[in-house]
This record gives structure tokens, C-alpha cells and sequence, in this order.
């Protein structure tokens, strides 16, 4: 099921935490209470888009557990199956799906898929500077700045004056993106490009952070990233489907409703064998993530917790 038709099955159910105060946790979440005798090395590896927050999490898990040890390491989502199918990483966190070759490669290890969780929400953002006086664009318009291969049928925007900003006529844009191991970069190329080619002059960084860094220090930059890293520097836009309609901001209720056309999941995945039962550290970190003070940590860091229905229904499959 997509995206859009999961936040959409649940959406009705969660009218009040998409009311008056946006940025709430579901108050239907339950709080996370600790156990005994939880103890080893707490490793993830995988996406940088989630790097802060796994550390968020590790922090306060081991503030009720200390005698577990946090390995945090965020260097793109590509790095996650590997770490999980050679044993080396207990949580491989991924800000896209995993593709069916590297569920596949797992597979053909274990006898059995990786486990997918379903961590938290993100938008993934059209950051401009600040100063920029655009505020919206749609798909095709967004595919006409960052692609080569026009696949949403636009045509190559290279300056700013090209998606209507007449008052920077002749302003060329410069723009900014994640590198091919990051699932941002993945999951902005098969949504925001229609599965095309990134334009060759744009400029990969090293993080999200890096990406929204450096549109802030540019006032011609344009780049993307996910939601928790916006800044004072930057604005992220409104975005409208390919085919034009209304332009929708990143917000919580419009990502929790699937109208915001890059509205997407946040995962963690881990080795769970059919039947048998997880390491009680393992075991005991998911229901810390999936609790309300672990998507109260989701909401600190900007980006958007789940619903107490999502996280109650990934918890009842851990236990099959």
C-alpha cells in the first residue's frame, strides 16, 4: 500500500492530532516504560536524513538503560542492508523503501525478508533562500530545475525567470543535492523526476544538513532535503502535482492526509526471523521508537510522528 493510502486510511481517525496544535504527538500513543536487565552495543547504520534522530533515540534509551552502548553511523541509506545482512548493524534506518534487490540480497542470506518499520514522517522539501520571493512550484516545474530528462514533459529551467520569477530575470540557479548512497537523493529522483537523470552541474552534499546549508549561504540556491532540517535561512515551498492544481505546503496534517506530493516514510529495518523472538535490546528500542516519548523525539526534531494506529499495528506484527 502507498504512501499516500496508508496516512489516508487513518487520517479521519486522527482528527485531533491534526488540529489546532499541528505538531502534537498522538495523544493515543503510550509512554514507553522500561524493563530490566537490557544491556549491549545499541548499532545503526544507514541514513543520514534519520542520523540525528536515531542519536536523539540512543541518547534517551540509554539514559534508562545504561549499560547499553550507542554505535551510530549516518552516512546514507544505501549502507543499511549491507550492515544488516552482514550482521554488523542490529538497525539499518533508511529515509526510502528498500529496493527489491538489496530485500532480495537479505533474503537469499536468511531465508526470510528484513523487517520494515515504520518510524516516522517526513516532507521532503524544495528549500529556497529566504530572500527568494517564489513560493510554490509544481513537479514539472521542480523536474525542469533538478533533471535532464524532462520525464514530468516540462522544459530545462536554468534561471530563475524560467518558473516566473520575473523580478530575478536573468538570475541563473544554482543547484543543491544529496549523493547517489542517500535514499533522499532516491527518493526525490523516482518521485520529484519521475525515475529521470539529475542534471550533471548539481551540487551534491555530503548531508541534509549540508544541502539546506548551503541554499542559506546562496540566495540563488534551490535544493531539497527532508523536513527537519529547515532553518531560519531557507523556505521550503509549497509544491503542486506534475500536472499543475493547487499548490500544497509541507505540513503535518498535509502529510499525514497524502495531499502533499512528497510526503513519505521514514524506516528502520532489522533482522526478525518469522516466529522467534528479538533480542530483548533490540526488542525493547522498537517499542521505545514506536512509544510516545520516542515520537515526542521525532517531533523535536522536525519532522512528523506517526499515529498511535501505525505504531500499534507494527508493534502487534513484531510479536507474530
Amino acid at each position: 500500500m502507498t504512501l499516500s493510502a496508508i496516512l489516508r486510511t487513518t487520517a479521519l481517525s486522527t482528527a485531533a492530532v491534526v488540529g489546532v496544535v499541528a505538531l502534537e504527538v498522538d495523544p493515543k500513543l503510550k509512554s514507553y516504560e522500561p524493563t530490566t536487565g537490557i544491556t549491549g552495543t545499541l548499532i545503526s547504520v544507514g541514513s543520514d536524513t534519520l542520523n540525528n534522530l536515531m542519536t536523539m533515540w540512543a541518547e534517551e534509551f540509554v539514559a534508562r538503560y545504561p549499560s547499553v552502548r550507542p554505535e551510530i553511523e549516518g552516512k546514507g541509506s544505501t549502507t543499511a542492508p549491507p550492515a544488516l545482512i552482514a550482521g554488523t548493524a542490529q538497525f539499518g534506518p533508511m529515509s526510502r523503501a528498500m529496493k527489491k534487490e538489496e530485500i532480495n540480497a537479505f533474503e537469499a542470506k536468511y531465508g526470510y525478508k528484513p523487517f520494515e518499520l515504520k518510524v516516522a514522517i517526513d516532507g521532503l522539501c524544495v528549500f529556497v533562500h529566504k530572500d527568494n520571493p517564489i513560493t510554490e512550484l509544481t513537479l514539472t516545474q521542480v523536474d525542469s530545475i533538478f533533471s535532464s530528462t524532462y520525464k514530468f514533459g516540462g522544459k530545462p529551467a536554468t534561471s530563475w525567470e524560467a518558473v516566473g520569477v520575473s523580478a530575478w530575470a536573468g538570475k541563473p540557479m544554482a543547484t543543491y543535492g544529496r549523493n547517489s548512497a542517500s535514499g533522499t537523493y532516491g527518493f526525490f529522483k523516482e518521485v520529484a523526476l519521475n525515475k529521470g537523470d539529475f542534471k550533471s552541474n548539481v551540487k551534491e552534499q555530503p548531508g541534509s544538513s549540508a544541502v539546506v546549508t548551503a541554499v542559506a549561504g546562496d540566495s540563488l540556491g534551490v535544493g531539497y532535503s527532508g523536513i527537519g532540517y529547515v532553518t531560519s535561512g531557507v523556505k521550503a515551498l509549497a509544491l503542486a502535482p506534475a500536472k499543475g492544481g493547487k499548490a500544497v505546503e509541507p505540513t503535518y496534517e498535509n502529510c499525514l492526509s497524502g495531499d502533499y506530493p512528497l510526503a513519505r516514510f521514514l524506516y528502520v529495518y532489522i533482522n526478525k526471523a518469522p516466529g522467534k523472538p528479538l533480542d530483548p535490546m533490540v526488542k525493547e528500542f522498537v517499542k521505545f521508537v514506536l512509544s510516545k516519548d520516542g515520537q515526542d523525539d521525532v517531533r523535536k526534531d522536525g519532522y512528523f510522528p506517526l499515529t498511535a494506529e501505525l505504531a500499534e499495528e507494527q508493534l502487534a506484527a513484531l510479536e507474530k
